[in-house]
């Protein structure tokens, strides 16, 4: 089967632009958690302050096997006490979404 050339160079030059789109979410999605989630989560791998007890860490969240993006999402729209209900965009959703799924370890 043959392909356009046209086909293959908007791959080519698609692929790096998708894969700094997802960098710059994560990035936003770290920042955005830092600025809102940190008070009760421990959001990064080193911690400000310690966690309140009961509530998970991101990483925690992330390395549950059970957690998919869309699991996340869902579950940060849907009030669950004690956290607060949070009016996000979905794009912000999509950013923190992706830096949860983001601390998920790699399979080697």
């Amino acid at each position: 089967m043959k392909f356009p050339v046209t086909f293959v160079f908007a791959v080519l030059i698609a692929a790096p632009a998708a894969a700094q789109t997802s960098a710059d979410s994560v990035a936003s999605g770290r920042s955005l958690a830092m600025r809102s989630c940190s008070a009760c989560h421990v959001v990064s791998e080193r911690p400000q302050q310690p966690a309140v007890d009961g509530v998970p860490s991101f990483a925690q969240i992330a390395r549950n096997p059970n957690t998919t993006p869309d699991g996340l999402r869902t579950f940060i729209q849907a009030p669950h006490p004690p956290m607060p209900n949070f009016s996000l965009s979905r794009k912000q959703l999509d950013e923190v979404t992706a830096y949860i799924m983001s601390l998920r370890p790699r399979s080697p």
